[in-house]
């Protein structure tokens, strides 16, 4: 993984952004269970595949806090066999988190074949979505009395209201 640092003082307002990126760079890459996938479905819908073979949906959790996604998988031990011979397939507990983006949101999870699906979607407010501005389209000005007819030039210089 390459690092790089970032010049702080040429980005004003974006420290929770630098404090996030410093976090997840000094996280240890150690555990990566279980398995998965996030595809970009299209420019605004996203999907996290987990691998979680051996898992009912009554042994996961899944919640939103803050901006990350907690997936959690507590398999009692209870419901397996003590006498293995062999055993490659990992049932053991597990907690993923991810941060998500801001105005992502979770639509839905499905749980089939082993794969616990979660659909995501970036829903944009509509204040941030970009807008057309239409030219010479008057729009009062509510906040100033005294401009009873506002007055416009047309093409040819001549003043109107």
């Amino acid at each position: 993984m390459t690092h790089f640092k970032l010049p702080r003082s040429a980005f004003i307002g974006f420290d929770n952004i630098f404090d996030e990126l410093d976090k997840l760079s000094n996280q240890s890459t150690g555990d990566n269970y279980p398995p998965h996938n996030i595809l970009k479905l299209t420019d605004n819908k996203y999907a996290i595949e987990l691998a979680v073979v051996g898992f009912k949906e009554s042994d996961l959790e899944l919640n939103q806090q803050d901006g990350i996604l907690h997936v959690t998988g507590d398999k009692s031990s209870k419901y397996l066999p003590t006498d293995y011979l062999h055993r490659g397939i990992s049932g053991r507990s597990f907690k993923r988190s991810f941060r998500l983006s801001e105005h992502v949101e979770v639509k839905g999870a499905n749980l089939r074949d082993g794969l616990l699906v979660i659909e995501l979607e970036r829903v944009i407010p509509e204040e941030k979505r970009p807008r057309t501005i239409p030219i010479n389209q008057f729009v009062e000005n509510t906040h100033d009395t005294n401009q009873k007819n506002p007055q416009f030039l047309s093409e040819n210089g001549t003043q109107h209201a």
